[in-house]
């Protein structure tokens, strides 16, 4: 698949390692940075969504998207867990749900640009799920720059490749290629934030780091078994 990320904010958390070993999967291991855990929320745009042999779907190809997420390893390997993504496109959740094993749920959205600041609003919809909400304006700081290995900065951001468990909990990785994230710190108003309520993640405070992206080419894989 191939497709590119459009204004998306890195909003981290740091949470405890016991809170997020209760909610991963036996087959992967927790991953931390200097003995701190993370959790984040990732506001962005989706567009150019689809096939890389096939020109995009009209309707298909662009959509709005908010993920929470947190960070494991397998085999030494290390990649994103998703806690949930929210979209706002109904057959990709689908798809997404049943091919990737990706706990993708339905949303509204609301959302403006306006040259470098971003309004964004997700309310979920998805039928018997949690109820989430996440609403913020963002904007960046600052020159683009690529972190440096070894930072914090590099370790929420470059990774690649993701994890999933199907509903036996038999654990896949999915990879994932892109180029070097072109960064910029960021500042942002988070109005509300109810994302990892349901999981007993308290996120009702200042985040621990903020980072911001302009735009991003990436092509990923389908799963397979680890």
């Amino acid at each position: 698949m191939r497709m590119r990320w459009r204004e998306l904010l890195f909003a981290h958390w740091i949470v405890d390692h016991s809170i997020l070993r209760r909610l991963i999967p036996n087959g992967l291991q927790v991953d931390s940075f200097e003995g701190q855990c993370y959790v984040g929320a990732v506001p962005f745009l989706m567009e150019g969504v689809g096939p890389r042999i096939l020109p995009p779907l009209p309707g298909l190809h662009a959509f709005p998207e908010l993920n929470l997420r947190t960070y494991v390893t397998a085999g030494g390997k290390p990649g994103v867990w998703f806690f949930s993504l929210d979209a706002g496109q109904k057959l990709a959740v689908r798809a997404a749900r049943r091919f990737f094993y990706l706990p993708y749920f339905d949303a509204k959205f609301e959302i403006a640009v306006e040259e470098s600041r971003v309004e964004y609003s997700a309310t979920r919809t998805h039928r018997n799920a949690a109820p989430a909400k996440f609403s913020a304006a963002y904007r960046p700081l600052g020159a683009v720059y690529q972190s440096a290995p070894g930072t914090l900065d590099s370790w929420l951001t470059d990774r690649y490749c993701l994890y999933s468990a199907d509903p036996a909990g038999k654990i896949y990785r999915g990879e994932i290629d892109h180029p070097p994230w072109p960064l910029q710190k960021a500042e942002a108003v988070i109005h509300a934030n109810t994302l990892g309520d349901w999981l007993g993640i308290d996120m009702n405070r200042e985040p621990a780091a903020l980072h911001f992206a302009r735009s991003l080419s990436v092509h990923a894989w389908l799963i397979g078994p680890v």
